[in-house]
């Protein structure tokens, strides 16, 4: 096959174009509206005067801060467990010769993809836990996710048996086995799987809603939902030391906040991406 026409090439150049720009367009103007100073004309697309005053504003203050404190407790430690708890469940699933009534196990796993409790059973299950206004009522919820797990263990699977007979004959333990030999082959699913959970600790935001009642333990989605979505007072998330700068650059900079870290994480997992899920996905 010849390559294509110019005429063709230059139509899909205008196309990939036009798609960049749509795409880029809100975070350039989120970004340039978090950095606008006071005196600043924000009639055009581009503020005509660049500040940090929004960013010292919030960052002075004690809810913002401890906001994103939390977050990053929960996307941590929650991350850390999730893996922990999926690898183990999906290496014990995939031994199915060694580990009896397997696939019945896999089926209750898959039937909870499409069937949940709801959400008073999982309010009333947190409430007799004590979990209630505790930062494990984000975490605990999410522990382990079916899908994750049912990728992580279909790539488990497609690693050849011959490596783990092998470690198994020389004497090997399934813990030296999961630790020496699996993990280390399973670092492209691993690292998907981990950034599929950290994404969705950082974004928490409707368990906060249900189980956090004490304004004191909010995520920083709660925070950007009160503040900027719903149009709290500013002055509460502003310290008291500080010039107030615009309203629209406070929200902008607790927008990019919420949203750094992720964009920040996500190009150093980007190329494991095609081979994590597509190998974990095939395999079954």
């Amino acid at each position: 096959m010849g390559r294509p026409a110019v005429h063709v090439q230059a139509l899909k150049a205008i196309v990939i174009a036009f798609i960049v720009v749509v795409m880029l367009y809100p975070f350039v103007y989120i970004i340039a509206m978090s950095f606008a100073s006071r005196d600043a004309q924000t009639s055009g697309f581009l503020p005509t005067s660049f500040s940090l005053d929004a960013y010292e504003a919030i960052l002075s203050g004690d809810i913002v801060t401890r906001s994103l404190l939390i977050s990053a407790f929960v996307t941590i430690v929650g991350t850390t467990l999730s893996l922990v708890f999926t690898v183990t469940m999906a290496y014990g699933l995939s031994r199915t010769r060694q580990v009896p009534g397997t696939r019945a196990i896999l089926l209750i796993v898959v039937f909870t993809m499409f069937f949940g409790a709801g959400i008073i059973p999982n309010y009333l299950l947190m409430k007799n836990l004590g979990l209630l206004n505790t930062l494990w009522s984000l975490i605990l919820p999410g522990l382990i996710s079916a899908f994750n797990m049912v990728v992580v263990r279909n790539f488990f699977m497609s690693i050849p048996a011959s490596l783990v007979e092998s470690a198994r004959i020389d004497g090997a333990s399934d813990f030296r086995i999961l630790w020496k030999i699996i993990l280390p082959l399973s670092r492209p699913v691993l690292a998907v799987v981990g950034l599929f959970y950290a994404v969705g600790y950082w974004n928490s935001y409707f368990n906060a809603l249900l189980y956090i009642n004490d304004s004191n333990l909010w995520p920083v989605q709660v925070v950007l939902n009160q503040y900027v979505i719903q149009g709290s007072v500013l002055t509460d998330i502003i310290g008291s030391d500080v010039p107030t700068p615009p309203s629209q650059s406070v929200q902008m900079a607790v927008v990019v906040l919420a949203t750094l870290p992720i964009l920040i994480v996500y190009p150093f997992i980007q190329r494991h991406f095609t081979k994590g899920m597509l190998t974990g996905a095939i395999k079954g």
